[in-house]
């Protein structure tokens, strides 16, 4: 089965997919509105176009980054994309990281969300005034286990230890800060959200980096709780369900993961100290915007999420469940392991066809084959 990738024609290819996966649109006053199954009308917005994301790493992000892709194509809305597959990580983030910024004349786009090292004077630089800017967390615990396996060949203080369990107990040893690749081995992203990870855990520092984060981005979503994240993405961008409706992507397989007991676990929290008080604080706000939520409206929304999922899935893939990467037949559907992570994949159904094809498709495509589809998506003149 070849990609059919089709290039959209605008919001008029709004509902593509099988009809029967579309949630129920009302139109009433010329104005949108989503009706819950059973609930009334939520109220008429208007949604958000301009969209910046900080793709933290091993958190979950990719997943995200499939999202925005496939809502931005939707609607022909311009990304910000790298020359590669990243906008210049790990040095800090300059304009001049986005391909084409340099030579348009017009320098404003509606999506950024590769992976950077966030600065925020150089991101305004691309994002127009008012953009929404939002980012995601993850267990400072389990993020260091995915990322000891996903970046044990990159990482020389990774490559020294043959667990990390050893190097918790010996990471001062283990761990050389001036060293290439440093970062995905101590407090990963607190360097990703731009600030220094090798910097002392004091109370006066924390809480000032803590301050600003807080009135940089509109929302920070934690992985541990990801469909209530979705939601309260979906709410604050007056978007629709079925926009944030995904398959998880970039997910290993259980035979790649390494649980850490809780003697470990405490290591790892005190070696990625202030990751872990990054966790905490916006843990804590997290849950303070599912209250103003409403922890019953949550509750019926995660649900409508979760339903539309097993529809797709049902739609969508063979056998209904990820594979191993090397079970995916067809070669850009199929995700590249890295350093001992055993990525998995999806073997879509035989016989889809049409925009029931494209949708199935963008939804498993990984990162690197849909980033190529955009930046080719990109390039071309625009239709007359």
């Amino acid at each position: 089965m070849a990609l059919n990738w089709k290039k959209t024609a605008g919001p008029q290819n709004r509902s593509e997919g099988p009809r029967a996966l579309s949630e129920v649109v009302k139109l009433k006053n010329g104005r949108r509105q989503e009706t819950r199954d059973g609930g009334s009308p939520e109220p008429s917005c208007t949604p958000r176009k301009h969209v910046a994301f900080l793709k933290t790493h091993k958190t979950a992000s990719s997943t995200i980054l499939n999202i925005l892709y496939r809502y931005g194509e939707l609607w022909n809305l311009k990304f910000a994309l790298p020359f590669v597959d990243h906008l210049g990580y790990p040095k800090r983030f300059r304009a001049e990281f986005v391909k084409g910024f340099a030579k348009s004349r017009v320098k404003e786009y509606d999506i950024i969300c590769n992976h950077m090292r966030f600065y925020l004077p150089e991101v305004m630089k691309v994002m127009p005034i008012g953009s929404f800017y939002f980012s995601i967390v993850r267990d400072p615990v389990q993020l260091a286990e995915s990322a000891f396996a996903y970046y044990h060949n990159e990482s020389p203080a990774f490559k020294r230890a043959a667990s990390l369990v050893e190097f918790v107990r010996h990471a001062d040893t283990y761990y050389n800060s001036s060293e290439p690749n440093s970062h995905y081995a101590r407090n990963l992203m607190w360097f990703d959200f731009g600030h220094d990870n090798n910097m002392a855990d004091t109370p006066v520092y924390v809480r000032a980096v803590l301050g600003v984060l807080e009135r940089t981005f509109d929302l920070i979503l934690v992985a541990e709780y990801f469909d209530e994240s979705l939601v309260l993405l979906k709410e604050a961008l007056c978007w629709e369900i079925k926009d944030v409706a995904h398959f998880k992507l970039n997910a290993r397989s259980s035979d790649s993961v390494s649980p850490l007991n809780a003697t470990t676990a405490e290591m790892v929290k005190a070696w990625n100290g202030l990751d872990w008080k990054l966790y905490r604080h916006f843990n804590a706000s997290f849950w303070q915007r599912v209250a103003n939520y409403g922890h019953e409206r949550m509750q019926q929304d995660v649900a409508r999420l979760r339903a539309l999922r097993q529809r797709l899935s049902a739609v969508c893939l063979q056998g209904g469940a990820p594979v191993a990467s090397e079970q995916v037949e067809v070669a850009k559907l199929r995700p590249r392991n890295f350093g001992k992570a055993k990525i998995l994949g999806y073997t879509l159904k035989a016989g889809l066809s049409g925009h029931t094809l494209v949708l199935c498709q963008r939804m498993v495509v990984p990162e690197q084959y849909h980033l190529d589809h955009l930046q080719k998506m990109q390039s071309l003149p625009p239709l007359a």
